[in-house]
């Protein structure tokens, strides 16, 4: 073949349809948006991922495969062909004919039931889309219901009986087979050997992911229905539901009694319309997938006859009896949806009108009924009458008497619809009104608008607050001067337009003001699956156990604390985290990793919020949320409302504005609830004092053994285990969110509140005390599956609660231990890593050089050295523990240089982060709910230090010099372990011990 010129190939990406090359495949395509979407027939596809845009004649796969291009690369991919052979192949078979299909047959043996209805769909689909099916085209025409955007998204297509010429000869085997396959899935008749849909008009069903449930075929010739009938499909009891997608879009569903009435609301602009499978084919299936989706309400548009009246009462007792309010959609005597549009012209309005004064049948009785209609036509200044059963309109006639003409003109019948989110179209008579702006008053004292009115060729727009009398007053003369009509009409239509607008006013603030509940619904398998990790009762273990699954390595404590103080939202004094490392040590992926055990509805994150930002959130839209800030340093400018926030559970301020009506500057309140969860993470080693009192600060961990797992994690993650934990990392994900799903605010009562002991030693343990209560408070909260709801009446009032156990107070105990412990430090615990790195470093190195700790100097370089942390993390953190005594600098020998001595000795570097004064919860188990044998919790201490009432010594009187008893000398029987200055406590007694079990 000669050369192909570049005006040749570029013909065939401009003529040759992809989309009709994807139908020969048995693609089915549907519309979404201005692309179709499709089975990707290039790899293993379950989910439309063929994206294919007819205005730019290219496609793409979005799914496994990746592929796309223009219909070169099309014939490329699916004949496994090279550049010039699919150029040739589309130059041979095409450009003479782009618009027709090829001579190869659709379908095959080999193709399993799925995908050969798929095949011959897509083949109807094309013959429709082709010059050989004028009858199909004119039938539609004249049904009223072409509309290609519907043709796109439905798939509709025409059986012309022309697929067997495409079949291999029924005489050979490779024939034979195909023909049976054909009528095993109901494309051909076993008796006769014909097509099942021949000169029908099909209607595919679509399931949710592509496969082809039903088909509804349409006779187009009363010729062709002795024998069959009009109305046929595949054999069997029907499956699915056409434009079933629209269930989970709208609460308020138009059922007809088939496919064209359903395609007539379709095309004329209301889209929330289902089919049932004739008079009495409302299937099980439809009733399951209404109550399923929350459908609220049903217009039920049978036709108007005695078998469609008797079927709509039928199917009404069914609904309501499962709360859905049933009305009747009123046909004139003995028509139907599509005979009604085709009659009364404007249709969309004519259908608009029928909607909405739907006859209510049974169920609950709710308010108006709204409609969603296409927007009005391209010539927005035709006249439109009021719909008449007569289609042609009585001309308008002159009266000598002023006032009944007046009467006759100013007291129309109005229609109304909502033609798009900001547009809204009023018919009174003979004049247009079109409104816009009416979403954007969402106060009663105002109603701007921007309004035309046209009748006729005449329009005037003028820009109108319906609420003022004066503005109302001049548009009411210049409209009448422009369109040519008296003033009185144009005040009667703005007085009932008024009425028309108010009612729709109302509806759009209750909606915007209206709290948005953004919690998806939950299947029932799922919410098994939830349930059951929240009863186990190793839940804790199970959380630590799936984020090691997901990609977190190590840091337990941190991902339990972290992980209980999301929980903790729910309570009314919720707890608040800061994550603190230096930068990169994964901080971040700490916190991403607890925020993903989260639902998305009830998580709120940002990367930096200005100083007045949290207090214009609505109403309860923070309230039980977790607000998370990726750095401390974005959320600076609003740490003084984040620390109110916290402390007082609410946000108010006071903002000056101007009034609407007045234009003087008023006083606006906002208000803002709580509680929330506060989410910080931080690089800074100084956090301020303020957010540190009421923050549980976490650590994450940079020791070199800490790296070596994560660096072993991230070569895992390039295996194929590594491949299918990532998989099943979602999963894991969808479980907890869902556990998440179903915690509920509840109160929590500690019946052993009163034994509880803590240090008291600093004034900011009071703060870090309501830490540790609220944990013990979280752990219950989470365990509440595992508990018993209890009752208290009080004051006439209910109040229910689940109770601490002792394992709840064990958990806590370990747990602070390690995060509240750690907090009393006067070190930052990068500090203190520093401090302890240094101390067997300068331990080893004076063993190797037989010299004493006060002889031994080191550089800043080789601490980087012992370290291997940065210049920068070095100098900030040695600097520390110079300002803390810790170490002192020198004057090296070179005049400008500096060298270190370490001063600390390694005291109690051999304990870990306690908390002293905790009890041991074997004592809580051992003495249950009384109090403690010591008693002196409920008592006022006298000025011995002694509880009033007891005098002397044991577990009743005061400890040494007639002080309070510390933590050790309250519990009977534990062992106590004395620790260095570096974890002292600074209350009263001179000794402090840790308490362990035993």
């Amino acid at each position: 073949m000669p050369r192909i010129s570049e005006e040749a190939i570029e013909r065939i990406k401009r003529e040759v349809s992809i989309a009709d090359l994807a139908r020969q495949r048995g693609v089915v395509l549907r519309g979404h948006g201005e692309n179709l979407i499709g089975l990707c027939p290039f790899h293993d596809d379950h989910e439309p991922s063929l994206v294919i845009t007819p205005a730019k004649n290219l496609w793409n796969c979005l799914g496994a495969c990746q592929k796309g291009g223009d219909v070169i690369r099309w014939v490329e991919v699916a004949e496994r062909v090279p550049f010039r052979q699919a150029v040739e192949i589309l130059h041979g078979g095409f450009l003479p004919a782009p618009a027709s299909l090829a001579t190869r047959c659709p379908v095959s043996p080999a193709m399993n039931d799925r995908a050969l209805l798929a095949a011959v769909v897509g083949y109807y689909q094309a013959r429709l889309n082709t010059t050989d099916a004028p009858e199909a085209v004119r039938y539609l025409e004249r049904r009223g219901v072409w509309n290609e955007e519907a043709i796109r998204h439905f798939s509709i297509g025409f059986s012309d009986r022309s697929i067997g010429g495409l079949l291999p000869n029924p005489d050979l085997k490779p024939g034979k087979e195909i023909r049976v396959r054909l009528a095993e899935v109901g494309i051909y008749r076993a008796d006769t050997g014909r097509e099942h849909f021949n000169g029908c008009v099909v209607f595919p069903v679509v399931g949710r992911e592509g496969e082809v449930l039903e088909i509804y075929g349409r006779k187009i010739r009363d010729d062709m229905r002795h024998r069959v009938g009009s109305h046929l499909y595949l054999p069997g009891s029907h499956r699915g539901i056409w434009n079933g997608e629209v269930l989970t879009e709208s609460k308020e569903i138009i059922l007809c009694e088939s496919v064209i009435d359903a395609l007539t609301f379709w095309v004329h602009g209301s889209r929330n319309v289902i089919p049932a499978f004739g008079v009495n084919g409302f299937t099980e299936e439809m009733f399951e997938a209404l109550r399923a989706c929350g459908t609220t309400r049903v217009l039920i548009a049978y036709d108007r006859d005695e078998a469609g009246d008797a079927a709509a009462a039928k199917l009404a007792v069914r609904l309501a009896a499962a709360s859905m309010a049933c009305y009747r959609v009123l046909f004139p005597r003995m028509m139907d949806a599509n005979d009604y549009a085709k009659k009364v012209q404007p249709a969309a309005q004519s259908l608009g009108v029928l909607l909405r004064s739907a006859e209510w049948m049974a169920g609950p009785k709710l308010g108006m009924i709204e409609i969603t209609a296409q927007p009005m036509s391209p010539e927005p200044l035709r006249m439109m009458a009021t719909p008449q059963i007569e289609a042609t309109p009585e001309p308008e006639q002159e009266s000598s008497e002023p006032t009944s003409s007046l009467a006759a003109e100013a007291s129309p019948s109005s229609s109304i619809d909502v033609a798009s989110a900001g547009s809204i179209d009023i018919v009174r008579g003979d004049r247009h009104y079109r409104i816009r702006g009416l979403d954007k008053n969402l106060s009663y004292a105002q109603m701007k608008l921007v309004m035309r009115v046209s009748h006729g060729d005449q329009v005037f727009l003028d820009q109108v607050d319906l609420v003022s009398a004066r503005q109302r007053v001049q548009f009411v003369k210049q409209a009448a001067v422009d369109i040519g009509v008296k003033e009185e009409i144009v005040k009667n239509d703005l007085a009932a337009i008024y009425r028309e607008l108010e009612v729709l006013q109302e509806k759009v603030i209750t909606e915007t003001l209206a709290p948005k509940e953004k919690r998806p619904r939950v299947s029932e398998e799922d919410s098994a699956a939830a349930l059951e990790l929240l009863r186990a009762p190793d839940l804790l273990e199970r959380v630590a156990a799936d984020y090691q699954r997901c990609g977190v390595v190590g840091e337990r404590t941190n991902k339990l604390v972290a992980y209980l103080a999301a929980v903790s939202r729910l309570l009314d004094e919720p707890l608040a985290i800061i994550i603190q490392s230096s930068s990169a040590a994964g901080k971040t992926k700490l916190m991403d990793a607890v925020l993903d055990f989260v639902p998305e509805e009830e998580r709120i994150r940002y990367s930096a919020m200005t100083g007045q930002s949290l207090f214009y959130f609505e109403g309860q839209e923070l309230k039980h949320k977790i607000l998370a800030v990726s750095e401390e340093e974005g959320a600076e400018r609003a740490s003084y409302a984040l620390k109110l926030l916290q402390s007082e559970g609410q946000l108010t301020i006071a903002s000056t504005g101007k009034d609407p009506q007045s234009g003087r500057l008023v006083t606006n309140e906002y208000h803002v609830e709580g509680p929330v969860m506060i989410f910080l993470t931080s690089t800074s080693p100084e956090i301020d004092e303020e957010l540190l009192n009421r923050c549980i600060v976490l650590t994450v961990d940079e020791d070199r053994e800490q790296t070596r797992a994560i660096h072993r994690l991230q070569r895992e993650g390039e295996t194929l285990e590594g491949l299918i934990a990532r998989e099943e990392k979602q999963t894991i994900l969808r479980l907890h969110r869902n556990a998440q799903r179903l915690l509920r605010p509840i109160r929590v009562i500690n019946p052993y509140a009163r034994a509880l002991t803590f240090a008291d030693g600093r004034t900011r343990t009071r703060r870090d005390h309501t830490k540790y209560l609220t944990l013990i408070r979280t752990i219950a909260l989470l365990h509440q599956h595992q508990r018993p709801r209890k009752t208290h009446e009080h004051r006439g009032q209910r109040i229910d609660y689940i109770e601490v156990e002792p394992r709840d107070i064990e958990i806590a105990n370990e747990l602070a231990h390690e995060v509240l412990g750690r907090s009393l430090d006067e070190l930052a615990p990068q500090s203190r890593r520093l401090l302890g790195l240094l101390d067997r470093e300068v331990t080893r190195e004076c063993a190797v050089r037989a010299v004493s700790r006060c002889d031994l100097r080191f550089t800043q370089r080789e601490v980087r050295g012992w370290s291997g942390w940065t210049d920068m993390q070095v100098k900030r953190h040695l600097g520390k523990l110079v300002a803390m005594e810790y170490a002192l600098i020198h004057r090296g020998g070179r005049g400008q240089s500096f060298v270190y001595e370490l001063l600390y000795d390694g005291a109690g570097s051999d304990g870990r982060p306690f908390l002293p004064g905790l009890i041991d919860a074997e004592e809580i188990r051992k003495w249950g709910r009384s109090e403690p044998k010591w008693g002196y919790q409920n008592q006022e201490w006298g000025s011995t230090g002694a509880p009033q009432g007891h005098a002397g010594g044991g577990p009743g009187a005061g400890g040494k010099n007639g002080n309070k008893p510390n933590a050790a000398e309250r519990l009977p029987g534990a062992r106590v372990y004395k620790l260095g200055k570096a974890h002292l406590d600074e209350g009263p007694s001179s000794q402090v011990a840790r308490v362990v079990e035993g």
